[in-house]
């Protein structure tokens, strides 16, 4: 069954305001990518009544935060005199071993990095003590909630509350991501994200930094983060984040793109229930050859900001490359480091790892046309 009622932008920023009876947005620039959003999900979506009610929620939320955030610049100016440095962003296509890589390189004493239940809830709630135990405690049940509607999505990507988790989930807030067209079938939109200024969007990522580190002045170490989103804006990255490096990981698009079309199918199936996996396919496949065509000027305009890290030396050997790619961040690794990386792979083989089975036909692609249409892409890095 499809929803007909419409989401509607100034509805959503009433409620948003009755939420937190806060007016103040700041720049209105955000406008245009929610505009194109919603637009795109009141199109095409095919939002089943849970996925409209979740959607309203969710945006809804996302506006509060934007009204939350400029509250908090306000009362207290110095958040803004918050120095900011990011060591790396780690991206590459999805499913390329990125995961892994973040998560221990997060595990060294050198580095900071984003939060699964901070960027859930980054600001803090009113009379909250230091500790956050409501933020932390709202972060697990709405974990809990998405694996009761997602449960294949944990043998997919393994998600822990208090674990390291995507800078591009803060990045949800400005409208301005990768998140949407993976949740939702909304093509009209992932083509505005690919030719959009992404500018003010990484504006405000430092500014949730800020905030984060704000919070925790003893935590003012290089922030190594990851999103494969940031592929499409690594000019932006770089100009916000002057001291930034790109950790690029690679794996051949044979494996990376259907397995990240499996995902986004079992992502997807929470809010329509016209899900088809073909299109999910198709839609992906071109999205990342234009990405990676697009990435390639960039790349070459900036070749000292990048680091390359294949998906088999991640997985055959973690240690070794989480070391090489310290000592490349200017970080190198020491005794410290080693134990911290051997405590996080211990931990991690005691987590959920379920089995994920998926093949290039169960998404109308093919092997060959894979090979075909990423052989730029392969013969360089691969």
């Amino acid at each position: 069954m499809t929803v007909t009622t419409e989401l509607n932008v100034s509805e959503l920023l009433e409620k948003a305001c009755a939420k937190t009876g806060l007016t103040d947005f700041g720049d209105d620039w955000f406008r245009e990518p929610l505009d194109v959003l919603v637009r795109s999900l009141n199109t095409e979506a095919a939002l089943s009544p849970l996925g409209f009610e979740l959607t309203r929620h969710r945006l809804t939320a996302l506006l509060a935060d934007r009204l939350r955030l400029r509250a908090l610049q306000r009362s207290n100016p110095s958040v803004l005199d918050v120095e900011v440095r990011v060591a790396a962003e780690i991206c590459g296509l999805p499913r390329t071993g990125s995961t892994l890589l973040h998560r221990l390189l997060a595990a060294s004493p050198q580095v900071t990095s984003t939060l699964s239940w901070e960027v859930a809830y980054p600001i803090p709630f009113p009379g909250e003590g230091p500790d956050a135990p409501d933020r932390k405690r709202r972060a697990q049940e709405r974990m809990q909630m998405f694996a009761q509607l997602s449960p294949e999505f944990g043998d997919l990507h393994t998600v822990v509350w208090d674990g390291p988790e995507e800078d591009v989930i803060l990045l949800d807030r400005t409208f301005v991501s990768m998140s949407y067209d993976s949740f939702y079938w909304v093509p009209s939109y992932g083509d505005w994200l690919r030719s959009a200024d992404q500018s003010p969007a990484y504006r405000e990522l430092r500014e949730w930094l800020q905030v984060l580190q704000w919070q925790s002045p003893d935590r003012a170490l290089p922030w190594v983060l990851k999103s494969p989103h940031h592929l499409t804006a690594v000019d932006a990255v770089f100009d916000t984040f002057p001291d930034c490096k790109i950790v690029m990981t690679h794996r051949s698009p044979v494996n990376a793109v259907p397995s990240y079309a499996s995902m986004v199918r079992a992502m997807s199936s929470q809010y329509s229930e016209n899900v088809d996996p073909v299109r999910i396919g198709r839609y992906w496949s071109r999205r990342f050859a234009d990405t990676l065509r697009d990435f390639a000027s960039a790349r070459e305009a900036r070749p000292d900001r990048f680091v390359d890290v294949r998906f088999a030396d991640t997985v055959s050997k973690p240690l070794e490359v989480a070391r090489q790619v310290l000592d490349a961040l200017g970080l190198p690794a020491g005794p410290a480091d080693d134990a911290a990386f051997e405590a996080y792979l211990a931990r991690n083989r005691t987590e959920r790892h379920g089995s994920h089975c998926y093949a290039p036909t169960d998404f109308g692609l093919s092997e060959d046309q894979l090979h075909r249409d990423f052989a730029f892409y392969s013969e360089v890095y691969l």
